[in-house]
């Protein structure tokens, strides 16, 4: 018989990617606690959303008694806490609603966590109980060119009011550990990309932009360095660790695929060159643009507010105790992502903020 796991944010689209992993692969269900904010939709989950081992329910994390009564109803054998505010740039602008979700509905969620768990009285359900926590490398704040990645005992040092954020959840889950005897996992991951991604992002930003023919904006001089890992490669990562992670450890999850932001920027205009070129699309055609290539539409603007200019994350760790690595490479699924969006931008344009 299969575990049942209450996974947060399963709207989302690591959540989203997570979800579809477990109904897919394993014989596990999934009970989804998402708020369906501007960056859930119930659309990233079409492929399972009939499979009797998916259930959703519409919960703000904030609210602690309706996250009371989804755990009594369902009764988890393990948690999945992706819900969060994720975009820095909002952090910048209106950093509010990320100390109340990412701070205070984690508080909730762990004493949820804690009471329900203290109820448990099946020995072997509650051996198997688990907290997993999925964080961010920017918790650690950055690096120079020539550190060597984060490990799990990096200290924290975020820049931004998201990852600030962000690291107080961290510290709030092992200290529920540590305190209160709550059996946790913490687990920290670098830039996520592919599908369903929010066009608020780098990637897809870039992706839909171009298609439209709108200025493509790079903060700065785009020389910011990110390692991107393909969410399925993630997801994967994440359901290894609620399944064999030690409890208490923090577990760091990257591709080793470092690339900066310019070049990821320029890799995918020079891809949109040859699967969806100028001369064949309708929408610079109308636009009168009189470009050759999609890099013409790059614009570099005023960067951000403490812009880290580095992340790096060191998954030996996980490799070494789980064997676990990306099984994706950059080149290849930058290429379908895009070939995604080409064949799904009704579903952009009904995610964006700037209506494609």
């Amino acid at each position: 018989m299969g575990m049942k796991i209450l996974v947060t944010g399963g709207a989302g689209f690591i959540g989203s990617a997570l979800i579809r992993y477990i109904i897919k692969n394993t014989e596990d269900s999934v009970i989804n606690v998402d708020k369906l904010t501007y960056a859930g939709n119930l659309k990233n989950l079409e492929s399972i959303s009939s499979s009797k081992r998916y259930n959703f329910e519409k919960i703000d994390i904030c609210n602690q008694k309706m996250l009371a009564e989804a755990f009594f109803k369902f009764k988890p054998d393990a948690v999945m806490h992706l819900a969060a505010e994720s975009h820095v740039d909002r952090s910048i602008t209106g950093p509010d609603n990320f100390i109340s979700t990412n701070i205070v509905g984690t508080y909730n969620l762990l004493e949820v966590s804690r009471m329900y768990y203290k109820d448990i009285k099946n020995l072997a359900k509650k051996n198997q109980f688990k907290f997993h926590h999925i964080s961010t490398d920017e918790v650690y704040g950055d690096l120079s060119i020539s550190d060597p990645p984060f490990d799990e005992n990096s200290p924290y040092k975020p820049s931004s009011p998201y990852s600030a954020s962000k690291a107080s959840s961290d510290h709030l889950v092992r200290s529920w550990y540590r305190t209160f005897g709550l059996p946790i996992i913490v687990s920290n991951c670098s830039n996520n990309y592919g599908p369903f991604h929010y066009p608020e992002k780098l990637i897809p930003q870039t992706i839909l932009n171009a298609v439209m023919g709108k200025d493509i904006p790079i903060y700065g001089d785009g020389s910011q360095i990110r390692d991107w890992l393909f969410v399925d490669d993630h997801a994967e990562a994440l359901f290894i660790l609620v399944k064999k992670g030690v409890v208490g450890d923090t577990y760091n999850i990257g591709a080793n695929n470092e690339i900066k932001n310019i070049d990821v920027v320029k890799t995918i205009c020079k891809k949109l060159d040859n699967i969806y070129p100028i001369s064949i699309n309708p929408n610079l055609k109308n636009k009168k643009l009189k470009i050759n290539s999609y890099e013409k539409l790059i614009k570099f603007v005023k960067d951000r507010p403490g812009h880290d200019l580095r992340y790096a994350l060191d998954s030996s760790k996980l490799k070494k105790e789980f064997h676990w690595k990306p099984k994706r490479s950059f080149d290849e699924q930058i290429d379908k992502t895009i070939k995604w969006y080409l064949d799904n931008l009704e579903w952009a344009a009904s995610n964006s903020d700037n209506h494609l």
